[in-house]
């Protein structure tokens, strides 16, 4: 099995590319957006910028890395496969609320950061945009498969549903219940499951 692209195969190279990223996912999240320069990653890190410039040639490329690591560092691939894997399209709606809130715990502080950055920083604004995009693309999806199975609720079109799938994904629902009313991840998952069962299927009884 080979190694993805843009992994470095020796070992060592392997461990100075995960110190690089491991440093500045640590800067993001104690420091902010504005600390995060090639120079202060190297410096966390305890490379030299010359080592730092062959793994990574900008502060973009770094960072879009960094976008793909945390995914893979939090399993998320892993969390979200469960959604597509159910049987039908309200189980896997069931499974989106408890992917949320396995997931989004875990990348809460940086992803808060790159949201705030977004206005002011342009490598901040296309993390966030790319992140925005693959949303909607998740919650296109499910409000599509509902729609063709005929579970999905009136008044919602696919379209609608979908928007205000990706509008409940706000980091604010997250935070405001996970830290500042201290939820634990199973009951914002059994909770945000039973509203958007609530408010997107359609009841399946014989008079509908």
């Amino acid at each position: 099995m080979t190694a993805p692209i843009g992994v470095p195969q020796n070992t060592r190279s392997r461990r100075t590319r995960e110190a690089l990223l491991q440093a500045a996912r640590s800067l993001i999240e104690e420091d902010g957006f504005d600390v995060m320069t090639l120079s202060a990653v190297a410096d966390r890190a305890g490379v030299s910028r010359r080592a730092l410039y062959l793994h990574f040639a900008s502060r973009s490329e770094l960072l879009t890395t960094l976008y793909r690591h945390l995914g893979e560092a939090e399993d998320l691939a892993t969390s979200l496969a469960k959604v597509w894997a159910q049987k039908d399209a309200v189980g896997a709606l069931d499974e989106w609320a408890r992917h949320i809130a396995r997931s989004h715990p875990r990348i809460l502080t940086i992803s808060r950061v790159i949201e705030r950055a977004r206005n002011t920083d342009e490598d901040a604004a296309e993390l966030w945009h790319l992140t925005m995009r693959n949303w909607l693309t998740s919650c296109r999806r499910l409000a599509n498969w509902l729609d063709k199975e005929n579970r999905l609720a009136d008044p919602w079109t696919p379209s609608a549903a979908a928007d205000m799938l990706w509008a409940l994904m706000s980091w604010d629902v997250t935070e405001r219940l996970i830290v500042d009313r201290r939820w634990s991840r199973k009951t914002l998952g059994s909770h945000y499951a039973a509203m958007l069962h609530a408010t997107f299927v359609r009841d399946s009884s014989p008079h509908q």
